[in-house]
């Protein structure tokens, strides 16, 4: 095992910020480091037009942080669930230009707002007095993808979470700025195989750096009892539940609609931001037995899993999610539940000893029944156990050893 080197600060900057309405691996990654040194977490900037449309929607975060950037001031924040060490940082305003097509003037005036984030991190670094720090960039290519030599850090990385070629709004710019990231990067850390192979031909060096979960927050409902949700309060029938992001991307809409109706006597709990105008479309949400909660914190969830009787990983099979080890698997099996996915990858696949695949709609409802009828034990035991072994403390010593690779 490879020492945590000492007096070592992180610095990251995120594509998600520390108020993202779900859970983040850069997140889970900086409140773990965060126990034995300092971090520092840098927010995704907002555009100007970011400011206008989070204002016209009431964004709370946005109106706190707001008066300081429109004065240039640095906006630092403290979060109370993560240690001390941690301080985040919200970049300055940007200019909006990711509606321009590739060329001369999409390219001049990223130069400029990549310069405006490179100058705030600058000033933080000094006024911070951090002097040995690693640097990792999460999934923001967009913005100080990797840091002029000049700003000092022993080492930069890139971690590459998701194809950005298959999201709307990165794939314009995403992809050319993060191939050359990951050339320019000592590292790039990638969370599936798949990823590894689109990654390996671009990147300077590379290596896997699976999801994880915090495994003794979520296991803590095999021998505990919480109280129960309020919106649970009541329900006798089984629960089959989703935890995650309802986006456009990944979640099989369809193939949810058809669990709600294949049972009709228990209920569908989706827990999680809806990001789609397709729940809305077909109807998902005008049936009795299908519960919405919106987002949750991450220490609330353990309550909710507590009394889901199976639980879903019902991923669109795309190119896409070709790409995905899901963060949610290893909190399900941490909580020792019954998981039942679509066969949507090749991390998801070497799950297969302790969860059910499914290849059709038709078979995933067969493998729910299947799930629901389940008392296995030992099973739940088997599911801990893989569970332990990707917590988030294992990554970070992964990460460690990585960086003493660098050296």
């Amino acid at each position: 095992m490879i020492p945590e080197p000492a007096n070592t600060t992180v610095v990251f900057l995120s594509l998600f910020r520390t108020d993202n309405a779900y859970s983040s691996i850069s997140l889970s990654m900086a409140k773990e480091l965060a126990k034995n040194r300092q971090v520092l977490y840098f927010n995704h900037p907002y555009s100007l037009k970011d400011c206008l449309s989070g204002l016209i929607k009431g964004d709370s975060a946005l109106r706190r942080r707001l008066p300081k950037l429109l004065i240039g001031k640095t906006v630092y924040e403290q979060i109370s669930s993560i240690p001390k060490n941690f301080l985040a940082v919200q970049l300055p305003i940007t200019l909006p230009i990711n509606w321009l097509p590739p060329g001369k003037l999409y390219d001049y005036l990223q130069r400029f707002n990549n310069r405006l984030a490179l100058r705030c991190i600058q000033k933080v670094l000094k006024a911070q007095k951090t002097n040995n720090y690693l640097y990792i960039n999460c999934y923001d290519p967009f913005f100080a993808g990797y840091l002029p030599k000049e700003l000092g850090a022993t080492h930069c990385i890139y971690h590459c979470i998701d194809d950005i070629s298959q999201n709307d709004y990165t794939a314009r710019h995403g992809l050319k700025l993060e191939n050359e990231t990951c050339a320019n990067a000592d590292l790039t850390l990638v969370t599936s195989t798949n990823l590894y192979r689109l990654k390996e031909p671009h990147a300077k060096r590379i290596s896997t750096f699976f999801n994880a979960a915090e495994v003794s927050l979520f296991q803590q409902v095999l021998t505990k009892r919480f109280d129960r949700p309020a919106e649970l309060s009541g329900i006798k029938n089984r629960i089959i539940g989703f935890i995650g992001n309802l986006d456009a991307q990944r979640i099989d809409y369809a193939l949810l609609k058809q669990v709600a109706l294949a049972f009709p006597q228990d209920i569908l709990l989706l827990i999680g931001p809806v990001n789609s105008p397709e729940p809305a479309s077909i109807g998902l949400d005008k049936l009795p037995n299908v519960l919405f909660t919106g987002s949750r914190k991450l220490e609330e969830l353990p309550a909710y899993l507590q009394d889901m009787d199976c639980v879903l990983i019902p991923f669109l099979c795309n190119t896409l999610t070709a790409s995905i080890y899901p963060l949610k698997i290893n909190e399900y099996l941490a909580a020792g539940k019954s998981v039942v996915s679509t066969s949507f990858s090749t991390d998801i696949r070497n799950f297969a000893p302790v969860i059910r695949l499914a290849e059709s709609h038709p078979e995933f409802i067969e493998q729910i029944e299947e799930a629901l009828q389940e008392n296995d034990p030992d099973l739940m035991q088997k599911r801990l156990e893989i569970a332990k072994s990707n917590t988030w403390e294992a990554r970070i010593q992964q990460l460690w050893t990585l960086v003493a690779d660098l050296d």
